[in-house]
């Protein structure tokens, strides 16, 4: 992708106009590319974000909530599109299969103590509940799983719809798709209106960006240029360790350990015969400002320990902390918001987990649904799973459902057109 803005920037408009460049606004310039538009992505620091501390778990089982069967709904949907995502866009990157890093090989959940069991079975009595797969196992069957699972661990379950991805994988390999777009390093300060409609965006350095689409896509900054967007960062902390293959779990790990959650998702062994391991996950309501508190590498550190004791020799490589982008019902903002103007944002915990769903549905607004694999770029293939996500992103996450928050802001009557960007 250039990191230089053409001569069409402030003289011409563009197709679409992509604010931020994390894995959601970079779906979103690849799948605009495919449609035809042409493209510009404003981001300082492209994956810097949420994406640049995520672990990677596609996990609509686990992640799913009591009183959130919206987000279960997305990320069951999402998930069934992950394998063919994957696939076009290894294609479209020029790469071989599974370079970025997706792993169906299930999850393992494990509970300490006792009163952490009575929260795991009240957790797997909601997934039948909503019909989402999971059993309870016992802590030997655990153990025949994973044997670096600690001996003081009172219960556990096994959840085999529950994946990964690596998001620093596909981050890069996005980059290479969207290669067409254009990058300016720039942070957008403002959108620009005209007529009641969003027709561009102002950098900060006063440089205006003029499209007949803007995909907001920045995560918990997006409320600050749009208040129809009511997004709020939620940071949390993740650790990079280094660890032997035979010291550290094959699948993904996560539990609790006296009430905290914490997991360990395992990249794919190396030729040296050790693996990343990426542990999280804190969570708090508190600014955005990229700083690791002591205590949250402590307390990550203490937690995966009780319950993969085989982790004290392995290597802290990194601790790295980044907001999500929280919403006030955790649901994301998907879909047109305003005339010209079109949210992917407020993904919440799952971001990585949404990305193929918010492609299907940028697909659609942007009149590429559908298209054939084998076809121009080698785009996501049509059938009914994307109709599936199309339907739940239109049911679940339609910014219009906090119409309440933004009535009075200027120009934001919803847009019922679809398609035509190019």
């Amino acid at each position: 992708m250039s990191s230089r803005a053409s001569s069409h920037v402030g003289s011409h408009a563009w197709d679409v106009l992509v604010v931020g460049g994390g894995i959601i606004g970079l779906t979103a310039a690849w799948r605009a590319l495919e449609a035809g538009a042409s493209v510009v992505v404003l981001d300082p620091s492209p994956g810097d974000g949420a994406t640049h501390a995520a672990a990677g778990m596609l996990a609509p089982v686990m992640e799913a909530g009591f009183g959130e069967e919206a987000q279960a709904r997305l990320g069951t949907a999402s998930l069934a599109l992950w394998p063919q995502f994957a696939d076009a866009l290894e294609r479209a990157a020029g790469l071989p299969p599974g370079a970025v890093g997706l792993d169906t090989a299930g999850t393992l959940a494990l509970a300490y103590d006792g009163d952490d069991l009575v929260e795991l079975r009240r957790t797997l009595a909601l997934h039948r509940e909503l019909g989402l797969g999971s059993v309870e196992i016992t802590p030997a069957e655990a153990r025949r799983r994973e044997p670096g699972v600690g001996p003081r661990v009172a219960g556990a379950a096994w959840v085999p719809g529950d994946h990964q991805v690596d998001p620093r994988a596909v981050h890069a390999a996005l980059a290479v798709a969207a290669a067409r777009a254009t990058l300016v390093p720039r942070a957008a300060m403002s959108l620009t209106w005209a007529d009641g409609a969003v027709v561009g965006a102002l950098d900060d350095a006063g440089t205006a960006y003029p499209a007949g689409t803007v995909v907001l896509a920045a995560g918990h900054a997006s409320a600050a240029l749009f208040a129809g967007a009511p997004t709020r960062p939620v940071p949390g902390t993740t650790l990079r360790l280094d660890a032997a293959a035979d010291q550290s779990p094959a699948v993904v790990v996560r539990g609790t350990v006296q009430g905290r959650p914490v997991y360990a998702v395992p990249r794919r062994v190396r030729p040296d015969g050790r693996r990343e391991l990426v542990v999280g996950a804190t969570s708090d309501e508190r600014e955005d400002d990229h700083l690791t508190r002591a205590g949250d590498v402590f307390a990550l550190l203490r937690d995966v320990r009780a319950l993969l004791p085989e982790l004290d020799d392995a290597v802290l490589l990194e601790a790295v902390t980044r907001s999500r982008p929280g919403s006030p019902d955790n649901a994301p903002l998907l879909g047109w918001a305003a005339d010209g103007l079109y949210l992917a944002t407020g993904h919440y915990r799952n971001g990585i987990l949404l990305t193929p769903l918010t492609a299907a549905a940028v697909d659609e607004a942007l009149g590429g649904a559908g298209r054939p694999a084998d076809g121009p770029g080698g785009g996501p293939p049509g059938g009914p799973e994307v109709r599936a996500a199309v339907e739940a992103a239109a049911r679940y996450a339609d910014p219009r459902r906090f119409a309440d928050a933004y009535s009075s802001t200027p120009g934001t009557t919803p847009r019922t057109e679809r398609g035509g960007t190019a």
